[in-house]
């Protein structure tokens, strides 16, 4: 009895073996996926600090006056440029010149009264103490003159340095209360850059280091100049340090208020293994690439599995295999590969989003993604 309940037994997992191989065999074989491929490539490396800077005047101010008046003369027009002490503009000084003639005045019968006192103690007429407050009557007076020429001085607006003026609706006859913005002026050449580096990199950093800067208003255009100036404190909040570098602007094409992207060369030239930015898929777990190679043919007897067909011209079928990598720098369209890869190997450039380990793909390089080291800008 017992002999023919194992047998019973046996028979039911035989069978049931059998089905399961039969249910394998006949599972679809997953479809090659198209994918273009790129190889690794080690290619020399300048290494390089890059931010956004903010581009600031050497001098600049809005000019302002420091009295109320009424606007008299302007002597500049819009965006011109002008020379420190240059006069801009005259308000209306009539009363205040007035006051000036009659302080001028007072000083001078000051200065009689005190000349003829001093004639008569020569013979003895007047006291030292009468000449005593004759000359300080004298210094007050003339300090009051002192007084009234700075007033009248002030409605007359000069160029503190020199520079572009900015565009301004002042117009004569019009009235001005005292700290109101008549103009900006601004120095174009040279022109600061002020932008912030993770501290990480501060020991990279030096005064009279070189700095590379574009603009994309001017596409292809590379401007330079030096680090003048390196905070000495970090940012608490940000962990950053301001930097600040001259840039030379003798076209003064360069205005204050533009955003620009730095670069900083720092130490010599390394040999890197490169990919497209684009064959790198960046996961919670780590960033990964999907290495193309041959597929390997499965073992005899391996759960039934049939041979690996081969394709269509004869070639061994490719398929995709998952790598974990360790990104390094960034340069435009490339991304260098500190650890993962070897050069030479073929990896997937796109299309990667729809492979699984083991996937067998087609490769297809009708189509490549960027892979430029110093993209620009194109408009279509």
């Amino acid at each position: 009895m017992i002999g023919c309940v194992l047998l019973l037994v046996a028979a039911l997992a035989l069978g049931k073996v059998l089905q399961i191989r039969a249910l394998i065999a006949a599972v679809p074989k997953p479809a090659p996926q198209t994918v273009s491929t790129t190889e690794v490539q080690k290619l020399q490396w300048q290494s390089q600090f890059t931010a956004v800077g903010t581009l600031n005047p050497v001098r600049g101010a809005d000019l302002s006056t420091e009295v109320a008046g009424l606007v008299r003369t302007v002597h500049f027009k819009s965006g011109q440029d002008v020379k420190a002490g240059a006069l801009l503009v005259e308000l209306n000084a009539d009363s205040d010149i007035a006051l000036l003639h009659s302080a001028e005045a007072a000083a001078a019968q000051a200065a009689i009264v005190l000349k003829r006192d001093q004639a008569q103690l020569a013979v003895q007429a007047v006291s030292q103490a009468q000449i005593d407050a004759d000359t300080n009557d004298l210094k007050a007076k003339r300090a009051q003159v002192e007084q009234q020429a700075a007033v009248v001085a002030k409605k007359s607006i000069r160029a503190p340095f020199s520079g572009r003026l900015g565009i301004t609706a002042l117009n004569p006859g019009q009235y001005v209360n005292a700290g109101d913005k008549l103009v900006t002026l601004q120095t174009l050449d040279p022109i600061y850059v002020d932008f912030a580096l993770p501290q990480q990199q501060l020991a990279g950093l030096a005064v009279g280091q070189m700095v590379n800067l574009s603009v994309d208003t001017f596409p292809g255009q590379a401007f330079s100049g030096k680090i003048n100036a390196i905070s000495p404190k970090v940012d608490a909040a940000t962990r950053n340090v301001q930097v600040e570098a001259t840039i030379s602007n003798p076209k003064q094409i360069l205005l204050p208020g533009m955003f620009a992207n730095v670069k900083i060369d720092v130490g010599g030239v390394q040999e890197q293994l490169t990919l497209p930015s684009t064959a790198v898929t960046y996961n919670p777990y780590g960033s990964t690439v999907y290495v193309v190679k041959e597929a390997e043919p499965p073992k005899e007897g391996a759960a039934g599995a049939p041979a690996q067909p081969a394709s269509p011209s004869g070639a061994k079928q490719l398929v995709a295999q998952q790598v974990f990598v360790e990104t390094g720098a960034t340069r435009g369209d490339q991304i260098a590969i500190v650890k993962g890869l070897t050069a030479g190997q073929v990896v997937v450039s796109s299309g990667q989003n729809k492979l699984k380990n083991g996937t067998p793909v087609v490769v297809d390089n009708s189509v490549q993604p960027a892979n430029n080291p110093a993209p620009t800008p194109q408009e279509k």
